[in-house]
Order: C-alpha cells, then sequence, then structure tokens
C-alpha cells in the first residue's frame, strides 16, 4: 500500500472530519494536505518505508498508534455491553486488515480508489431488535458471540493480548484469565517460525473458551444439586432437569447418570487434545472448519479428508471455535465409548480428590484409531508443556463482565 493510501486509512480510521471532502474531490488533496490534517489532530504518521514482515500492520507496529486504538476498543466495550457493540463492529471492520497486508489482495484492488476500497471493506447498516444486531458481515446474538467475524492476522492477536496484558506465565502462578474470546484461529499460525511463541498464542487463543464452557457446566451443576437437596420443585424446575436429561442424553431420567455426566472437562486434557488434533491450531480442519478435536460426522455437512482410508467419514465443521470445544465436551459427556472416562472422573468427585488430566488420560484410549498410544502422547503433551498449571485457571469476574469477543 502506498503511503498515501495508509495515510487516508489512517484519516477513514479515525474519522477525522476533514477527510470528508476527500470523497468530494480526491484529486484537490495532496499528500502533504492529508499529512497536515493527521498532524493537526494529533495522529502520528506512518513511516514511508513499508516493512515486508508478514502480518505487520502500521497502526499495531507503532506504539503510540497502537494504544489509542485498544482504548478505543475497551471504552466503546464498557460504555455499551449490548448497545456498544454496532460501534465495536464499525472499528473492527472499517479497515480490511488482510488488505493492508495482503500483496495479492492489493494488486487485484490496485485500480480501485480509495473511495471504492473503503466502501467495499465498510459496515453499512444495521437492524436490531431485542434479540440480535444484524449488519451486512456479522450477526451478534444475545449471548455476545459473533459469527461469520474476520480472522485476525496472528501478529493482531499478539498485539491484542500483549496490550491487554494477557500473560501466561502469570496465570500459571494463579492470575485470573480475562474473558477475552477470539472466534477464529489466525491463518498465518504456521507462519510463526518459534514453536514456543506459536503454542503460547495457540493456548491463548483457546484458554478462555474453554473455560468459559466449563464454567457454563459448573453453574448447571451447581443448580442440579440445589433442586435435588429441595423437597419439591417448580415446573420450570422440572422443565430445566427435562431439558438437561435430553442434553446429556439420558432417556430414563437416570439422577444418578445425570450427576455423572454434567461435569468438566479438566483444562489440561482439553488444551492437549485441541492441540493434537489440531496439529497447534494449523490443521486444515482447524483452519477451515474451526474444528479443534477432528470430531468425525457421516452428514453432508463437514470437511471430507484428503486421504480419507477409514471409510466415507467428514470432519465436523463449526461456524466458531466456541461451537467445537462445546461439542466436544458435550461428546466426553454423552457418547458411550467415553463411560470409563466419566466413572474415573465420577469417582474422583466421591474421594473428594481433584479432577485432573493427568489422572484421566488412560481413559480415553477410544478417542483414536491407535488407542493406548493415544493416550501416552497426551500424557506426555500435558507434561512437556506444563499443561496442568492451567488446571485451576478461572475467567475474571467483576460484576457485570467485560468481554472482549472477536
Amino acid at each position: 500500500m502506498s503511503y498515501r493510501k495508509q495515510l487516508i486509512q489512517l484519516a477513514k480510521f479515525y474519522g477525522i472530519v476533514e477527510i470528508k471532502n476527500y470523497f468530494k474531490g480526491a484529486k484537490r488533496l495532496t499528500t502533504s494536505q492529508i499529512e497536515l490534517i493527521l498532524i493537526k489532530n494529533n495522529i502520528k504518521l506512518p513511516s514511508k518505508k513499508i516493512s515486508s514482515s508478514l502480518g505487520r500492520l502500521i497502526i499495531f507496529k507503532d506504539k503510540y498508534l497502537r494504544q489509542p486504538f485498544y482504548v478505543a476498543v475497551v471504552v466503546a466495550i464498557v460504555i455499551g455491553f449490548f448497545g456498544g457493540a454496532p460501534y465495536l463492529i464499525n472499528v473492527f471492520h472499517k479497515v480490511d486488515y488482510n488488505l493492508w497486508k495482503d500483496k495479492d489482495k492489493i494488486a487485484k484492488h490496485k485500480n480501485d480508489t480509495i473511495d471504492e476500497i473503503l466502501k467495499k471493506n465498510e459496515i453499512k447498516s444495521y437492524k436490531k431488535d431485542e434479540n440480535f444486531v444484524v449488519s451486512e458481515k456479522i450477526i451478534i446474538k444475545k449471548d455476545n458471540l459473533i459469527e461469520n467475524t474476520i480472522s485476525l492476522d496472528a501478529s493482531v492477536v499478539s498485539s491484542l493480548f500483549e496490550d491487554l496484558n494477557y500473560d501466561l506465565s502469570k496465570i500459571r502462578k494463579g492470575k485470573k484469565v480475562k474473558p477475552f474470546y477470539i472466534s477464529l484461529l489466525p491463518k498465518d499460525l504456521s507462519l510463526i517460525e518459534d514453536v514456543r511463541e506459536r503454542k503460547e498464542l495457540f493456548i491463548k487463543i483457546i484458554l478462555p473458551l474453554i473455560l468459559q464452557e466449563n464454567e457454563k457446566i459448573e453453574k448447571d451443576r451447581k443448580k442440579l444439586f440445589r433442586l435435588l437437596a429441595k423437597k419439591s420443585n417448580t415446573k420450570g424446575e422440572k422443565d430445566w432437569l427435562k431439558w438437561k436429561f435430553k442434553e446429556y442424553k439420558i432417556k430414563n431420567r437416570d439422577i444418578s447418570e445425570l450427576k455423572i455426566r454434567m461435569d468438566i472437562v479438566p483444562v489440561s486434557l482439553a488444551i492437549a487434545q485441541a492441540a493434537i488434533e489440531s496439529g497447534w491450531g494449523t490443521s486444515r480442519f482447524a483452519l477451515e472448519g474451526n474444528a479443534l478435536y477432528g470430531q468425525w460426522t457421516w452428514s453432508d455437512k463437514g470437511l471430507k479428508p484428503l486421504k480419507n482410508v477409514d471409510g466415507d467419514h467428514k470432519v465436523m465443521h463449526f461456524k466458531i471455535l466456541t461451537a467445537s470445544i462445546k461439542a466436544y465436551k458435550k461428546n466426553l459427556n454423552t457418547h458411550s465409548g467415553y463411560i470409563e472416562f466419566r466413572e474415573a472422573r465420577a469417582k474422583l468427585r466421591n474421594l473428594n480428590e481433584r479432577v485432573t488430566g493427568l489422572k484421566l488420560t488412560q481413559y480415553l484410549d477410544k478417542y483414536s484409531a491407535t488407542g493406548m498410544e493415544y493416550t501416552k502422547k497426551l500424557e506426555l503433551t500435558i507434561k512437556k508443556n506444563s499443561l496442568s498449571d492451567f488446571e485451576n485457571a478461572k475467567l475474571l469476574s467483576t460484576g457485570l463482565r467485560k468481554e472482549i469477543k472477536l
């Protein structure tokens, strides 16, 4: 991208009033004039020499530009937890990150005017009612999960985590995890040459998502025991129980079985299986279908393996990463192949012992065709990457949770 276009993008991004004149008479604004407009609005100018490093964006390379950007995002979320969603979408979609760094796309659009480029990448309208907010590119439901969103570059995600002080070393020592949810894996994750850096970024992305699902299960489990302790239940409570029997696939309404199935999957185990099944977030299934756990399906929907020697199965496809984690936990908590896993977990509960990944890996031999070799690989992955450090990790909760979901 030319230096001039960088200036125009910055002006547009920060909503500089004067830049509106550009749309009426682009040729009348020189590069020097645009520079003056930016300087007058206290915006640091980018370097005229553009770095060729993959995934590096001007805004995120410059700490003076990067900090105001994230401050604006966080302020928008705090001010408008629900009502601020349209603003958040606007901020993240007015600039096409891929267009900034992808040479092919730049070549493709090299003849476009800045008006056309911005018009193509700008959110034009919103429809809002009590259930959801709809834009041309995104649907935000009440639970704030963003579907069909963009895949941010690895460098952008790393910068976001850095600015939010999301440090795994501190999490390992007991610091709570900020509820920061990334919906899609970075497409260029495999380009990170440093293996440790690549693994850490992968863990940072999926850890809050795993904790979120565990937190929901724990909440349901506590409610279940409260209801069972009561002498009688209301119609609403009975309906809730009826739904949970259905959710956990219990046909005979066996309370004892519901207690066994309605339980968390240890964090270390969930991370280790995601790492193995997705190649630490670099597999085709993970990048194209948000499939972290390689679950099979025989339906029309799914990604077909390139070499399918085991039959006509496909790998399940998900819109967002959270859906994959939810399906994985449902699989372990309901499938007949993991009865021993659930019974071992329940036994630990009854003995009042900690439920950890290392105590349960041996019961997942049916998860892979390699059987016990797979369980040994799970155990090694947990130990080698010190994943047990995250066993007691918790999401930060301070009243009305300030969540950032991308």
